[in-house]
């Protein structure tokens, strides 16, 4: 995976490359910048498949240098890491894999590198055309909004509904999960038949004394069980 590292401050961007380095997956920066418009050059022209930006730079911004990469091609796939969280709507509307917050957690990059890795052109060039925050909508105390993908830590189906459960609580959605995954490939990782969860989310494997395996799930109180056919890729993912 070609990766380009940017950020104002030399010693978050040697941070970035030390992380990188310590994953297994075989990643190769291709060049650092400093501020959004030095990155706009460099993405043009080495071309990465992913672009690690920071937000508030001096001159054009990462939010700015973001909606520029979008008329590139190809169209990296864009990975905000920034110190502050109130960035987190504008980054979804320029089209961001993930939102990492400093210090950056070497799962959560991961994590976002995975997501990275299965965000296909042809998904961006959709949300390109979309022009909105990558969401799902959905039924909550009556009124119908959109919940970004982001924000989801988990869907259950339950019954004719699919329970969805987010940061702010549960909402319900009519679509089912064979849908919710074709829609939105690699986002979700299924770990039964009527589960589906964020893979940056998970934090533990339980094995129970029935011999059953719950996930337990950051931003979730009640674990999930995991069926024995999902196991082994939820054992992987949680090594890795």
């Amino acid at each position: 995976m070609r990766v380009l590292v940017v950020d104002d401050e030399p010693p978050a961007r040697a941070r970035l490359r030390s992380l990188l380095d310590e994953l297994d997956e075989p990643i190769e920066v291709v060049g650092e910048a400093g501020e959004g418009e030095q990155a706009l050059a460099l993405a043009a022209e080495l071309k990465p498949e992913v672009a690690l930006l920071d937000i508030r730079m001096p001159g054009m911004d990462g939010i700015r240098a973001a909606l520029g990469m979008q008329q590139l091609s190809p169209v990296p796939a864009v990975i905000f890491v920034t110190a502050y969280d109130e960035h987190a709507l504008e980054a979804f509307e320029a089209n961001a894999i993930d939102y990492l917050l400093k210090p950056v957690r070497l799962d959560r990059l991961r994590a976002a590198l995975y997501k990275a890795s299965v965000f296909t052109r042809a998904q961006r060039e959709a949300l390109q055309m979309a022009g909105k925050v990558p969401g799902l909508t959905v039924t909550q105390r009556g009124a119908t909004r959109r919940i970004p993908l982001d924000e989801i830590i988990c869907l259950r189906a339950d019954s004719k509904y699919v329970e969805v459960h987010h940061l702010a609580g549960l909402a319900l959605s009519d679509a089912s999960l064979k849908s919710i995954e074709k829609q939105h490939p690699g986002r979700f990782l299924r770990i039964h038949r009527n589960a589906l969860v964020d893979p940056a989310r998970m934090r533990e494997l339980r094995r129970e004394g029935d011999g059953r395996s719950l996930l337990v799930l950051e931003g979730l109180e009640e674990p999930l069980e995991v069926s024995r056919r999902h196991l082994p890729q939820v054992r992987q993912l949680l090594r890795t």
